[in-house]
């Protein structure tokens, strides 16, 4: 059943590929009932320059259940059709809409994990206890040959947003693929230590943009990335946390790092103002 739905928007992964539907941005936010939700797929940077949404920003959508996604938080949005509102640019607004009462923050790994398995939890708010550190790793530079395939098959299956020029060589020439993976080495309240992958669209536009300024020095531009992601670890510094459909059944923790909220601590005084 279709309805429509306001959503702010709190994460944008990074673009990947997909065999069925082609260049895939997962999008999560909250919804003006202060519920989860996540929109998928969504072909991003098919859609007009009007309805490009940014983090922290109202949207309005229609959206049904997601049948093929059985966690709960999964809808579609009929037709991608995103109207745009308003950008949040306060931290005190959006702690608001975030934090609202009712919505639990994530302290304990084992205890998230177990909601996943048993609830089908696949969004969440997690407090690190310690960040002890953020690491790079190189990965593969190349997108996966078998999905170029599919993509390359998908011209004879066109698109509202595509047409058979756009479909040729699309996600090669215009998405890189990142050859870092970045990853918070962190515990959490009983003391686990985890590394998580970090999947935000904000990472992989801060190593493009680094290596630009570096000259194209890939070792330069990984140390600014990381020097940055530490920075952040002086502030209130929040994760969210998401699960992959394919992973969310089988994993022994399914949970991977979609979102970096990063507000700044407030003193005692500013605190109590705002509460």
């Amino acid at each position: 059943m279709a309805t429509t739905k306001d959503v702010f928007i709190t994460v944008k992964t990074y673009p990947t590929l997909s065999t069925k539907q082609g260049e895939l941005v997962c999008t999560a936010g909250i919804t003006s009932e202060g519920e989860w939700i996540r929109l998928y797929p969504i072909p991003f940077r098919n859609l007009s320059y009007e309805e490009q949404y940014k983090k922290f920003q109202w949207v309005t959508v229609r959206v049904t259940r997601n049948e093929k996604d059985f966690r709960p938080e999964s809808f579609r949005v009929i037709d991608h059709e995103i109207k745009l509102g308003e950008v949040v640019k306060s931290w005190e607004e959006r702690k608001k809409i975030i934090f609202h009462e009712g919505m639990p923050i994530h302290r304990n790994l084992d205890a998230m994990i177990r909601e996943a398995k048993t609830k089908f939890t696949s969004l969440a708010i997690f407090k690190p206890s310690v960040i002890h550190d953020i690491i790079a790793e190189p990965v593969e530079r190349e997108w996966d040959t078998d999905k170029l395939a599919a993509q390359e098959a998908r011209k004879q299956q066109l698109t509202l947003f595509q047409t058979e020029d756009e479909l040729t060589s699309f996600f090669v020439k215009h998405v890189k693929k990142l050859p870092y993976k970045f990853s918070y080495r962190f515990s959490d309240d009983s003391g686990r230590e985890s590394t998580l992958m970090i999947e935000d669209w904000e990472i992989g536009a801060l190593y493009w943009n680094c290596l630009r300024r570096c000259s194209f020095d890939e070792k330069r531009a990984v140390e600014q990335v990381l020097e940055k992601y530490r920075s952040l670890c002086t502030k209130d510094i929040y994760f969210f946390m998401g699960t992959t459909l394919q992973f969310h059944q089988i994993a022994p923790n399914p949970f991977i790092i979609i979102g970096v909220y990063y507000p700044p601590i407030l003193q005692q005084d500013e605190q109590l103002s705002l509460w």
